[in-house]
C-alpha cells in the first residue's frame, strides 16, 4: 500500500449535512462524490422535482492514503466508514456502478441488504450491459440487483428480458 494511492472511501455526514459536506470538500479540492436522486415531491398546491442525496448521511471522497485523516477536520464529517477495524475502500467499479444507475433510471432506491445471494446475473442491454451482479428478486419488471462488498441494494425498473442467468460453476 503506498502512501500516494488514492482509494474510494465512504465518509459518514451529520444527517441531511451531505450536499454541505460536497461543498466543503469541494473548496478544499478534494475529489468526491454525492450521488443526486431525483425526488418528485408533493406539496398541497404544487409539485416539484428536487435532487436528494441517494445514500443518506453518506459522501464519497478519493484521497491519498497519506491524507485521508485531513478529512476529519472537515466540519459536518462524523467518521469513515469501518470495515474490519479500518476505513472500507470503496472499488472504483462500484462509483461507476452506483453513476451509471443515476444515469440509466430516473429513480433509484436504496435498501440496505441483508438478504442471501441468489442467482448471479448478467445485463444484456443498456448502460449496464454485460454487468455481473446477484440477482434479488424480479416482480414484473422490477429487478433488485445487489452491490455486494458495499452492503447495499440499488433496485431499478428495466426489462426482465434484458437479464441473462449465469450458470453456476460446479464444485
Amino acid at each position: 500500500m503506498k502512501e500516494n494511492e488514492r482509494y474510494w472511501y465512504a465518509v459518514y455526514t451529520k444527517p441531511r449535512w451531505e450536499k454541505k459536506v460536497a461543498s466543503l470538500l469541494e473548496a478544499k479540492g478534494v475529489e468526491y462524490y454525492c450521488p443526486l436522486n431525483k425526488v418528485i415531491k408533493q406539496w398541497s398546491d404544487r409539485k416539484k422535482t428536487i435532487l436528494e442525496p441517494l445514500f443518506k448521511s453518506y459522501v464519497f471522497v478519493q484521497v491519498e492514503e497519506k491524507r485521508k485523516w485531513e478529512l476529519m477536520n472537515i466540519n459536518g464529517i462524523l467518521n469513515y466508514v469501518h470495515y474490519m477495524g479500518k476505513p472500507a475502500k470503496i472499488r472504483n467499479s462500484e462509483i461507476e456502478t452506483v453513476k451509471r444507475f443515476l444515469n440509466e433510471f430516473d429513480s433509484v432506491d436504496v435498501v440496505e441488504s441483508s438478504t442471501p445471494a441468489n442467482a448471479r446475473v448478467k445485463i444484456r442491454q443498456g448502460v449496464l450491459m454485460n454487468y455481473h451482479g446477484v440477482l434479488l428478486e424480479v416482480t414484473g419488471n422490477k429487478a433488485s440487483v445487489k452491490i455486494e462488498s458495499m452492503g447495499l441494494q440499488l433496485t431499478a425498473v428495466f426489462d426482465k428480458s434484458n437479464l441473462e442467468v449465469l450458470e453456476e460453476k460446479k464444485k
